[in-house]
């Protein structure tokens, strides 16, 4: 990797601007949302000191879009034009990730996602501050990325220094030399600082949560708890932690008829939803909220961890900000855990 440095970061952005379509987080009220960027309006350019309330799966797994079309038409309605998205986390980076497993590898490969996926730049940024919702330390999460990234932006006192990921960065860093300068020690050092820093912080937000727990044992055996059915009391089945969650991909299909074609839609779905388990007869598995919360983490920490090998959260806290009936997802764990070790310790002495 190769690191430059840069004193602001309009430059950086009007360059890829006038390559392709770039997105910025801007703060509204207390949060951070994305919106695309315009080199030309003046609008102050932003560091998100924290990771945006929106995911970066709205741009790879849009909330709704056509997946096929009938009569096929020379004329591709769902051409995916080359795009930049600044102003990712750590947290971010590794939700695409887990979004590759389910989207881009093995025999499931969804086509529109990997255009996007292929057309998507990249510019992750370090965090400078944890929100009391953020536990991706629980989760093996950091402040900053190490990999995933085409560019990587840290903020220092004086400037930015920009660190390339892959060889889409590196090009783009040759190709523009005039806005980039290099980056003295006392500056990395500085990097280094406020990293470390800032996993201070997530440490102490964190520090009445058991990093060491065994979450999938805990979920796993949690078949005969009350946690979920006393948490499912304040739920108000809003579906937000499903939405707001980066890794949640669960889609329906529908048709409908436009005015020249016919269109087989794709839209989000959410496990919390009813219906979502109904199946021909009126038969549904999942008909108390409380069966649905307890499978949605089993997915998270079970199912997908069996299937592919990591957790399906990486603990961006999203789902404890969205949640109108006040479901904190740590605290549920927590409980699990607890219930867990318990039991364990219950069989233990009944083998003596």
């Amino acid at each position: 990797m190769e690191a430059v440095f840069i004193s602001k970061l309009k430059p950086l952005l009007d360059a890829l601007a006038a390559r392709m379509d770039v997105y910025v987080p801007v703060k509204k009220d207390k949060h951070y949302v994305f919106t695309k960027y315009n080199a030309a309006d003046g609008t102050p350019v932003e560091f998100n000191e924290i990771r945006a309330c929106t995911t970066v799966k709205e741009f790879l797994f849009p909330l709704r879009e056509i997946a096929a079309v009938f009569p096929e038409s020379d004329e591709d309605i769902r051409e995916i034009k080359p795009f930049a998205v600044f102003g990712l986390k750590d947290c971010d980076i590794r939700s695409i990730f887990i979004l590759d497993k389910v989207f881009a590898e093995d025999e499931f490969q969804d086509p529109l996602y990997l255009a996007r996926r292929e057309k998507m730049f990249i510019v992750s940024s370090d965090c400078l501050s944890a929100g009391e919702s953020c536990f991706c330390g629980l989760f093996g999460g950091e402040g900053f990325s190490g990999k995933g990234f085409d560019l990587n932006v840290s903020k220092i006192e004086d400037g930015f220094i920009v660190e390339t990921g892959s060889q889409k960065g590196h090009d783009f860093i040759e190709q523009n030399p005039n806005i980039f300068g290099d980056v003295p020690a006392d500056l990395l050092e500085q990097r280094e600082q406020n990293r470390s820093k800032l996993a201070k912080q997530l440490a102490k937000v964190n520090e009445r949560f058991d990093s060491s727990q065994n979450i999938r044992e805990a979920v796993e055996n949690s078949s005969d708890s009350t946690v979920f059915d006393e948490q499912a009391k304040d739920c108000i089945e809003c579906q937000a932690c499903t939405r707001v969650c980066p890794t949640c991909h669960c889609f329906y299909l529908y048709d409908t008829k436009q005015a020249d074609y016919f269109a087989k839609m794709k839209i989000w779905d959410s496990c919390m939803r009813f219906s979502y388990a109904a199946v021909a007869g009126g038969a549904n598995p999942n008909k108390v909220l409380g069966e649905r919360l307890r499978h949605r983490l089993m997915h998270k920490f079970v199912y997908f961890l069996d299937r592919y090998g990591i957790d399906m959260c990486v603990g961006c806290g999203r789902c404890v900000d969205a949640d109108a009936g006040g479901v904190d997802l740590r605290n549920v764990l927590a409980r699990l855990s607890e219930e867990s070790k318990d039991t364990n310790k219950k069989k233990l002495k009944t083998a003596k």
